[in-house]
């Protein structure tokens, strides 16, 4: 478990993920709302020196980031309920991608996922803290 201090800290916890990436790879970002899915997400996407901006796809459901070193792909599942609507936004093309997929919400498709999903689980400690664990698998 490593506790991220503050915004700054969750933006440099998800560049430190980019320096190892090289495409293929699933990242599934568990947490309630508010806990910093996202901002790991843009703190990925500002080390693939991505010059856009990330936001949270809720009501897009699929941000395409496109420019970067290497594509990065952000689903956010919260407002689908069935794996079946899911599929219908073509999932299986992120799972592997040519780049790096994000998927917030991940439970509704944890059957498809693939083995080597990096699982991540984001508590808030507190107004400002949280606490992450990774697991691949």
């Amino acid at each position: 478990m490593t506790i991220l201090a503050d915004v700054e800290a969750t933006l440099a916890h998800g560049a430190r993920w980019a320096e190892s990436c090289r495409g293929g790879e699933v990242f599934a970002l568990n947490g309630e709302l508010g806990s910093g899915k996202t901002q790991l997400v843009k703190g990925f996407t500002r080390a693939m020196e991505y010059a856009g901006e990330v936001t949270s796809p809720t009501y897009t459901l699929i941000h395409e980031y496109i420019g970067g070193r290497l594509p990065v792909y952000h689903l956010d599942l919260y407002r689908l309920e069935t794996t079946v609507e899911a599929l219908r936004l073509g999932l299986e093309d992120y799972l592997p991608a040519d780049g790096v997929t994000f998927i917030e919400w991940p439970k509704l498709i944890a059957g498809l996922l693939p083995g080597n999903t990096v699982h991540v689980e984001i508590e808030i400690v507190s107004l400002r803290e949280r606490a992450i664990r990774e697991r691949l698998g």
